[in-house]
């Protein structure tokens, strides 16, 4: 998935016509991802990486998360921001739901489409 990022491009979008301002923590994370030796996923340095995505957290209002299939991080994401008691959105391509991941989301849509409605009943 980290080669596959332009759903962000449409949820950004979709957000900004909302009204909502977007912290997205890919414009920080995409020059780690660009690792191409070997292994080098094994040298980012794990406490910096989660500490910030946790900091960012508690920063925002609302976490929309996009789950088109498992993913921990996201997992975690949508675990730490309900247990913030911030707002969760997610967006799960996922046939099946683990209740983990409906427990934690405010709301499940089904595809990036139905975000915009969504994002306007908030």
């Amino acid at each position: 998935m980290e080669t596959e990022q332009d759903y962000r491009d449409a949820i950004r979008e979709i957000c900004v016509r909302c009204g909502f301002e977007v912290l997205d923590p890919w414009k920080r994370e995409k020059v780690i991802y660009n690792g191409a030796e070997r292994g080098w996923w094994n040298k980012v340095p794990a406490a910096d990486f989660i500490q910030r995505d946790l900091e960012d957290i508690e920063k925002c209002d609302l976490l929309v998360a996009y789950l088109p299939k498992l993913s921990a991080g996201t997992c975690m994401e949508l675990f730490y921001a309900r247990l913030k008691r911030k707002k969760t959105i997610c967006v799960c391509l996922m046939p099946s739901i683990s209740p983990w991941i409906a427990y934690h989301s405010n709301m499940i849509l089904k595809s990036i489409e139905e975000l915009e409605q969504a994002l306007r009943e908030i």
